[in-house]
């Protein structure tokens, strides 16, 4: 193997169902990571994340190098045997954190200088470094150094942004140390303006990456302008290799993007939401904190493969909610993982029977539906 392999294995529309073979396993898209900020999808066992079927995790170059740092991950073997996840890795470059350090940071050509959150000692992440911590975390796929472009953006900014995004993309490139298996990741920006994601792309495929990323949305532009800009960007990237929306998103969000033909997400929402009281269902997103649940005997999801979907009381997970127990954040981050995996079967499972069309309108509805959630 040379670099990551790709392979398509039917089509739906724009939808792509796929495989991605990386040094540490098989990633079936479309594909949802949970995120693993730190080295831990906070509050599960990297077993218990497995048994979701999950294949792959994000953790976060910034905050990886800034603690436990890249030396000490190396020595212990790399960033699977640390945490002891066999399973492909993926990490993000810190672009997403660096840009909300707005106080803390100062960007130019070169790269960014920051004050740490942890112990406010100085760094400098530059397009080489952030590819030699990347090598050093021996993870499958590395991300290129970008700068988040903030929304909303003027076209100024959003141009000047974007362009020292793609010279930082080209650095990357040159840096980045080609092994069987391990990939990079290229990262479009250009905010909502369709000309310039299709210029980021353009410089991008010139470039050329291992897998195409679509950053800058999920912050705060809206489901409606977020759809509008894959409209106009991903018909851009090219078709032979994974494009993938970072941080996305809430499941409609994802159904919506996979009609749109993106195969790879990660967000918080699951894991974080699962710490604060809320659970993902077909039927919407539930709050176990509400009243209503607290006589309730039946499960999240009866029909899920997941321990923590089946085997408990929506009572029982009402009172571990109210009384603040830890097992709480476990079993409704459990199953939160379990549903976004769940999804992601049914939708590859979908695109391969030509029948996605009919299970986004049926899944979409059912989950859009307006809930009475009482107090």
């Amino acid at each position: 193997m040379t670099g990551l392999e790709f392979s398509i294995l039917a089509t739906d529309g724009a939808a792509r169902r796929g495989k991605l073979t990386t040094a540490h396993g098989v990633i079936d898209t479309p594909a949802f990571m949970p995120v693993g900020t730190a080295a831990t999808v906070k509050a599960l066992t990297p077993d218990q994340v497995a048994q979701t079927g999950a294949q792959v995790v994000l953790c976060n170059t910034y905050h990886l190098m800034l603690r436990p740092g890249a030396d000490r991950i190396e020595a212990l073997g790399g960033l699977h045997r640390f945490m002891n996840w066999p399973g492909p890795i993926l990490t993000d470059s810190g672009g997403f954190q660096v840009m909300s350090l707005a106080s803390l940071r100062k960007i130019d050509e070169e790269g960014v200088t920051f004050r740490s959150h942890v112990d406010g000692s100085a760094h400098a992440l530059t397009p080489e470094r952030c590819m030699q911590l990347q090598h050093q975390f021996g993870v499958d796929i590395t991300m290129a150094l970008d700068e988040c472009t903030p929304f909303p953006a003027t076209r100024e900014d959003a141009t000047k942004s974007m362009r020292l995004s793609m010279r930082w993309a080209k650095r990357c490139k040159a840096a980045f140390v080609p092994r069987p298996g391990h990939g990079l990741f290229g990262i479009v920006q250009g905010s909502t303006f369709a000309d310039l994601r299709a210029e980021s792309a353009a410089a991008l495929r010139e470039i050329g990456f291992d897998g195409y990323a679509v950053g800058g949305l999920a912050v705060g532009e809206g489901q409606e302008q977020m759809l509008a800009t894959l409209d106009v960007t991903v018909p851009h990237l090219p078709a032979d290799r994974p494009h993938y929306l970072m941080g996305v998103g809430k499941p409609d969000d994802i159904v919506e993007a996979v009609l749109r033909g993106i195969d790879m997400f990660d967000c918080v929402l699951p894991t974080r939401s699962g710490r604060n009281g809320q659970a993902f269902t077909r039927q919407g997103a539930l709050n176990l904190r509400n009243a209503r649940h607290a006589t309730d005997p039946a499960p999240l999801d009866p029909l899920m493969d997941c321990p923590a979907s089946r085997d408990y009381s929506r009572a029982y997970l009402h009172h571990l909610v109210k009384a603040n127990e830890i097992l709480a954040s476990v079993l409704l981050t459990w199953h939160n993982i379990a549903f976004y995996q769940t999804l992601m079967r049914d939708l590859r499972s979908a695109i391969e029977s030509g029948r996605l069309n009919e299970f986004a309108a049926r899944f979409l509805e059912d989950y859009r539906r307006p809930k009475a959630e009482e107090p």
